[in-house]
């Protein structure tokens, strides 16, 4: 019997010493007055329409029409590795992105100005306090999916 606890036991060490840093709090996505979820104070998030510069990323510029390449965005982000979309309405996008042991879930969301094109983006993770930088590299990652496609424009 004692044989069987070791591998729980430290299993259980483990674990205790991936999330020991943890913050586990709560976590917003979707739009407040018609943009993105501000980033909480934590640097686990990136967002175009951060002011602060550390959080900052560059919008998404879609190539016209729109619409159409709208369509083709959230397809493009939906083909990302373990990656789902959780919602979607016209013009705004959640998806959820599980890291590849399974252990973290992080979101990430598009929202189009269809006026201008623009796309504004924020990614952020919902547990730990540093995400070493696995929120931008994805948005960075997206970016250069888009682009290879003719989707949007480089910045």
């Amino acid at each position: 019997m004692r044989i069987f606890l070791r591998p729980i036991l430290l299993s259980l060490v483990c674990l205790g010493l991936i999330t020991g840093c943890a913050q586990f709090s709560e976590h917003s996505t979707g739009l407040v007055n018609n943009q993105l979820t501000p980033c909480p104070s934590w640097p686990r998030c990136v967002s175009s329409v951060s002011a602060d510069a550390e959080r900052q990323v560059a919008p998404f510029q879609l190539q016209p029409p729109f619409d159409v390449r709208w369509d083709d965005a959230i397809a493009t982000l939906a083909a990302m590795p373990r990656t789902r979309i959780v919602s979607r309405d016209k013009y705004y996008v959640h998806a959820e992105v599980t890291s590849p042991w399974g252990v973290y879930t992080d979101d990430l969301e598009m929202l189009l100005d269809r006026s201008s094109g623009r796309v504004d983006v924020r990614s952020s993770g919902r547990i730990g306090y540093y995400d070493f930088e696995v929120n931008r590299e994805r948005v960075e990652a997206l970016r250069e999916a888009l682009a290879a496609k003719g989707l949007i424009s480089r910045p």
